[in-house]
């Protein structure tokens, strides 16, 4: 099974490449005509793409997931 993730955040244009067996978090972005650049275009004009994950949450800081914070 994969474990790399790529996010994006509302208010972020760019886009970031999670490595989570290097546990590593890097800018990316991607090749211009490649369909992650298409996709990055549709999440830029309010589109929300999401595939091959199956819990994502966004918490104010790290503290906040490790305390079990939930802001629902």
């Amino acid at each position: 099974m994969a474990k790399v993730v790529v996010i994006g955040l509302p208010g972020e244009a760019g886009l970031w490449v999670a490595d989570i067996d290097a546990g590593t978090v890097t800018p990316f972005q991607p090749k211009a005509g490649s369909p992650l650049d298409s996709a990055n275009k549709l999440r830029a004009s309010g589109a929300t793409i999401i595939k091959g994950v199956d819990f994502s949450v966004v918490v104010n800081a790290a503290a906040e997931a490790f305390s079990g914070h939930l802001d629902g």
